[in-house]
């Protein structure tokens, strides 16, 4: 069958409900039994996947949800996020990469549904765990446990966002997307910690909830004594295991992690998509109906919403579709073929319960029935190490080790989660070859600066006999906070002594007399650190002064909303007269930074005269801005942005903050492998990259944030870098790659209930980014090619089949070669043979 005529056909059926009820039906039903959501009298099996709409900009989540609906995704699953929309108690923000109605339509326009997780908290890595900070500061106020001051206020916060939706028709039973709602998130983690109080605020926050009248299921994950009518789900890495609390609830996943989030200092964490796949089929093969990822699509942690401390700007996640918004191969098509064959299993999945079959040490078959001799069924093969074959039916299946083989008719394997026949990219990172990427450095002569001077710098400085805990001095205003204080060494004193300095976190720069002496950080894990450093002064009056500095605020765990930062010890330690304990000396205190006040990162200063030119730049300084111009590289999709080069700090690009960057902070060089198995359970340090490398070195601009023409970018250098080896990066297209043996599995989309396969042989498949096509085909070889992605070589068994492939590919946005000696000759018969391709896209 031609491959575009199969890829619509199956899409279409994956496609089936999902939409009619915004054709011409203006309200929907939802509710529940113990098998599934049930959308207008029918139960519904359903895969959702995370997009945050503040981590990427409205221009793209079209493009992002149209990726998402042709993985194979019926639901798009969001947080809100608080602290975002009212940022001044009472004062609401619903634009720009916060319009969240807008961003709901968009979801509703390509005819996919909504679970909206109002919480109001979110944890998810974002700063403060999506709680306004001026929440804090209210007198009295505990949060997330039975304190009138904290529900007073969540339930304000919920009562707008439910009205607004409502407002805005946007609950299934208006002819909304949104069928489902979430209130809290994860408390069962922390709620031992807040005793019967706790107990009490979940009672409260599900009474809450029900009240709003939203005419949608609630759901509160990872909450085993969440009341009824609130279903309680799973989140983990696994959830095959899971039951509901109640016999009346269904087996739902709201957090399947795709990956795991990036830190500074830390090594890439990376999930294999054979586990991935693995972990779904099981909790579908074991009664589960609904499962969503966290996240199908990470982002940007755009600006200085990162949570914390010390989360990357970079919010990729190892998702279906990376940062950036370009499909990440094979994590992307895998699952889009795995969703296809739990869809044509799906009139089974909501007819009965699984019927469990032992098949053998380690190996069971889950049987769904429709009636006597109809059924779908799931074979298990959960052994971490050992391959086995199994015997169902009267038929002989092999299964490899973890994992799952689906057979809609309890006779054709369409789909194993361990055989990957989807393209691959030639690389995680979208940025990584030279042959579809251009890069642009930025002229050295065009940089100008501006020194900022260690210690207070404005008449708006206070001083304290204490050390002042830094979020309740600064209220997040700003990531820096100034502490100067004097230290007087007397004629009979030791000029040598040792500076003591112990803080909370994240990190400080320290200056004595003006110069820079030490600089100390925490990590994700204990944002704490001390300071123990030999330093030298004089006779008379020395200054000290700490620019501590934040990055991103804690945002979970038990009372996380009272967790500290900044300095809360100094000590001065005379080898002669012993230790001075400074902690209680006057201090005088400057929140933020001077350029900040100044406002050196808005494009209205590009050509102020604080800006300095010449001809020698300062690099490797501390305390510095940088500014420069650059002209866009043609075309439309993103930018990135190199700073290898530098140190930390901050960018923005005409005007918007694109983020924190620390490139100098290198993870540790051990616990990394140069291949992942991914067999047996995965954890977040399992299969990690990059060992010895910063956590993030390219930066994401998104397209539109750039114009035709000349457009600014500022850095804030804190420790010292070079901006001379800062350089832009667009793609131009991407290289592809497809290996498949003759005996790889049919595709999924070929198989037909009641027909069966359409097509006879594995199929090598390639399918470019959209508005691009194939413009080349670098290898193509069928016999015994060696190698991987990126570095194929012919074996001793070989056919050239170069020019074949180029004549059904090249010009083709997807193409398709089968897989036989019939197509493709015979070059050693008797021997296992295999097709491999490596092709170019372009425009």
């Amino acid at each position: 069958m031609d491959f575009k005529k199969s890829l619509s056909l199956a899409l279409l059926f994956v496609s089936v409900f999902v939409g009619y009820c915004f054709k011409s039906v203006q309200s929907t039903t939802v509710t529940y039994d113990h098998r599934a959501l049930v959308i207008d009298g029918k139960r519904r099996v359903l895969q959702s996947g995370s997009i945050h709409y503040p981590r990427s900009t409205p221009e793209v989540w079209p493009e992002l949800i149209r990726k998402a609906k042709e993985g194979g995704l019926d639901v798009i699953e969001t947080y809100v996020f608080w602290n975002y929309h009212e940022p001044l108690r009472g004062q609401y923000y619903f634009e720009g990469r916060f319009d969240l109605a807008k961003f709901l339509k968009t979801v509703q326009e390509a005819g996919l549904l909504v679970h909206l997780r109002i919480g109001p908290y979110a944890c998810a890595e974002w700063n403060y765990g999506g709680f306004p900070l001026w929440l804090h500061f209210i007198p009295g106020i505990q949060f997330r446990t039975t304190n009138d001051l904290f529900k007073k206020e969540m339930l304000r916060f919920l009562t707008k966002i439910v009205g607004l939706m409502k407002a805005e028709n946007l609950f299934a039973s208006k002819g909304g997307p949104i069928i489902l709602a979430q209130v809290e998130n994860e408390y069962e983690l922390v709620e031992w910690a807040y005793g019967v109080a706790g107990e009490l605020y979940v009672q409260w926050a599900a009474e809450t909830a029900v009240s709003l009248n939203t005419t949608v299921p609630w759901v509160m994950c990872r909450q085993g004594d969440a009341p009824d009518p609130i279903i309680n789900t799973c989140n983990g890495f696994y959830c095959d295991q899971f039951t509901p609390n109640s016999p009346s609830k269904p087996k739902m996943w709201t957090e399947n992690y795709s990956g795991w989030f990036k830190s500074f200092g830390y090594p890439i964490p990376h999930r294999p998509v054979e586990d991935l796949a693995f972990a779904i089929a099981r909790f579908f093969e074991t009664g589960g109906t609904f499962h969503n990822y966290y996240m199908y699509f990470g982002g940007t942690n755009f600006g200085r919403t990162a949570g914390g401390p010390l989360v990357a700007t970079s919010y990729d996640y190892d998702a279906p579709i990376d940062e950036y918004g370009f499909i990440r191969q094979p994590k992307w098509g895998h699952l889009r073929d795995l969703h296809l064959a739990i869809k044509h299993c799906e009139e089974f999945l909501i007819s009965s319960d699984p019927t469990l079959m032992q098949l053998g040490h380690n190996l069971e078959a889950h049987i769904y029935y429709k009636s006597s001799n109809e059924c779908a069924a799931f074979l298990a093969n959960y052994d971490s190490k050992l391959d086995a074959d199994v015997t169902f039916n009267g038929n002989i299946y092999s299964l490899p080790a973890w994992s799952v083989s689906i057979l809609p008719d309890c006779k054709n394997v369409i789909f194993n989660t361990a055989k990957v026949v989807t393209q691959r990219n030639s690389d995680d990172n979208s940025f990584a070859h030279k042959t579809t990427v251009n890069k642009f450095l930025l002229s050295a002569s065009s940089w100008s600066w501006y020194e900022e001077k260690p210690g207070v710098w404005g008449n708006n400085s206070f001083t304290d006999s204490r050390l002042l805990e830094q979020i309740n001095t600064t209220k997040d205003s700003s990531d820096y906070l100034w502490y100067t204080t004097s230290i007087n060494i007397g004629p009979d004193q030791s000029k040598e002594a040792f500076l003591l300095i112990e803080s909370l976190g994240h990190a400080a720069l320290i200056f004595v007399n003006k110069n820079l002496v030490a600089f100390g950080y925490g990590n994700h894990d204990d944002p704490s650190f001390s300071i123990n450093e030999k330093i030298s002064l004089v006779e008379g009056n020395n200054t000290l002064d700490v620019l501590s500095m934040m990055i991103g605020l804690q945002n979970f765990g038990p009372w996380f909303d009272v967790q500290g930062a900044g300095i809360f010890a100094v000590v001065l330690i005379d080898p002669w007269k012993g230790k001075h304990d400074f902690s209680s000396e006057e201090w005088t205190y400057q929140v933020g930074l001077e350029g900040e006040y100044l406002g050196l990162d808005k494009v209205s200063l590009a050509n102020s005269s604080l800006w300095k030119k010449g001809s020698i730049l300062p690099v490797n300084k501390t305390l510095i801005w940088y500014k420069v111009t650059f002209l866009a590289p043609e075309g439309k999709g993103p930018l990135a942005l190199n700073l290898t080069g530098m140190g930390k700090g901050q960018a923005w690009v005409n005007g918007q903050s694109i983020g924190r960057y620390w490139p100098a902070y290198l993870s540790p060089s051990e616990g990394c492998t140069e291949s992942c198995d991914y067999r047996g359970e995965y954890n977040s340090t399992k299969c990690q990259k990059n060992c010895g490398q910063p956590a993030q070195t390219l930066y994401h601009i998104p397209r539109s944030w750039v114009h035709p023409g000349e457009n600014l970018l500022v850095l804030h250098e804190e420790l010292g870098g070079d901006p001379t080896k800062i350089s832009v990066l667009t793609r131009t297209g991407q290289e592809i790659f497809s290996f498949i043996s003759e005996k790889d599995p049919l595709p999924a989309d070929s198989w037909k209930p009641n027909i069966g396969f359409m097509s006879q042989s594995p199929e090598a498949r390639l399918t470019c980014e959209q508005g691009w096509h194939v413009t080349s085909i670098n290898f193509a070889s069928f016999g015994s090619p060696q190698g991987n992605c990126g570095a194929l070589r012919t074996g001793i068994c070989h056919t050239d089949v170069q020019s074949m492939v180029q004549k059904a590919c090249i010009g083709q946005e997807q193409c398709s070669i089968p897989v036989s000696t019939a197509n493709l000759g015979d070059p050693c018969p008797g021997v296992l043979k295999s097709l491999a391709i490596e092709a170019i896209c372009s425009d």
